[in-house]
């Protein structure tokens, strides 16, 4: 089959059903290399890409350095507020910073050409000699920034619609966990991971794996115990709540919350979690005492890093305790990681089979399906003609 014919097109009519009818993507869409190219041109160059917390930069003059898709990129916090310009210099091309921290302005080490910290050229030595140069027209590229819920998104696209609405539904369930006033703790990154982007995303929001996958270590959380949200074609998030069999259950081996829970939730919030996808870099994990966020980087067809931080009640980190219960917190999170990961490596492999499936779905994945519709309305809307091919 050409990979961008109308019956690939057509194909993926299957895998947008209903959650019982539906099946899984065409093999090719997670394996090969043209098809991530595409998904970067309809996909990653027009969506809202997580680039970290805002209490990361709290003060004026602070900064992280992100690297998405290869594209190096500065997240500073100035007067004016959080902005997100290119980490690449005007003159030559050099990378400005490599780690995050603090200054009033970027130097270039190459050739100290000085930006401000929104990225205007403040200083250029020594270019008094080249005719028509003006500073005002070699300033950073400045991409949009929106703020949901603390998190800080950006986007190649200056045309990108607002996302907060495309998230509405999420809101009214964060609010007792105060997420913007949350204090981010970090944690791992994990690179050179050997599976596609999408696959990640389906196995983190997969309730059916959990009683299986990771028996013992999820008997809190069972598979049969999760509530989808109605689709609309608008949302930007695939999520589930997930009910617990009993109250503040948490990822470790205990099964219970280590940390404080969040002051303001209510019983029946304590006895529910969350599974939240934001496509296709953001993933978030809701227990009552703590939010686990992985941020993923797309690498290529069959590689992608992540990032994984978490958020908790600054009140938390005030007890003496703080350190030695995080490193048990995150020791609980890794064993599910684990376990994973091994998952998603095989489910590659597999995937990469001539015998590589369109499986259907059991009805408690019915996430799957959702995130199905959100990346087949991209694949439609932005489907190369044979005039304009996906890597052309």
């Amino acid at each position: 089959m050409n990979l961008f014919s109308e019956e690939m097109l057509s194909a993926f009519n299957a895998s947008v059903l209903p959650t019982d009818e539906a099946c899984l993507l065409p093999r090719e869409v997670y394996t090969s290399e043209e098809f991530f190219r595409f998904e970067k041109e309809a996909i990653f160059y027009r969506e809202w890409l997580c680039a970290g917390r805002v209490d990361q930069v709290p003060n004026v003059g602070d900064y992280l350095v992100v690297t998405i898709l290869d594209e190096p990129l500065i997240v500073a916090r100035t007067e004016q507020g959080i902005r997100v310009i290119s980490a690449v210099c005007r003159h030559r091309g050099m990378v400005l910073a490599e780690k995050g921290g603090h200054c009033s302005r970027f130097v270039c080490p190459y050739h100290h050409w000085t930006y401000a910290l929104d990225g205007r050229l403040i200083g250029a030595p020594e270019m008094d000699r080249a005719i028509g140069f003006n500073k005002a027209e070699h300033n950073l590229p400045s991409l949009p920034v929106e703020i949901w819920q603390g998190f800080i998104f950006t986007s190649f696209n200056e045309q990108a619609a607002p996302l907060a609405p495309a998230l509405a539904e999420l809101d009214p369930l964060l609010d007792h966990f105060e997420l913007p006033q949350t204090t981010t703790r970090t944690g791992t990154k994990i690179p050179d991971l050997p599976w596609n982007w999408k696959v990640m995303m389906e196995n983190f929001n997969d309730p059916y794996h959990a009683s299986r996958l990771h028996g013992p270590l999820q008997t809190f959380a069972p598979s049969g115990m999760s509530d989808f949200f109605d689709w609309r074609d608008d949302m930007n998030h695939i999520s589930r709540i997930q009910h617990f069999t009993e109250i503040d259950g948490s990822f470790n081996p205990t099964k219970k919350c280590l940390m404080p829970v969040f002051p303001k939730l209510t019983l029946e919030e304590r006895k529910r979690g969350m599974f939240i996808l934001i496509p296709p870099t953001l993933a978030l994990a809701v227990v009552p005492d703590e939010i686990a966020y992985f941020i993923i980087d797309a690498q290529g067809a069959g590689q992608i890093s992540i990032d994984i931080n978490y958020c908790f009640n600054p009140e938390a980190l005030k007890d003496p305790m703080f350190e030695y219960l995080f490193e048990q917190a995150e020791a609980g999170v890794n064993n599910f990681n684990v376990q994973d990961v091994y998952a998603d490596t095989m489910v590659q492999k597999g995937l990469n089979s001539r015998f590589g499936p369109r499986g259907r779905y059991s009805w408690q994945e019915g996430t799957l399906p959702q995130f199905n519709r959100w990346l087949v309305q991209r694949y439609r809307r932005h489907w190369p003609s044979s005039e304009h091919p996906a890597d052309g």
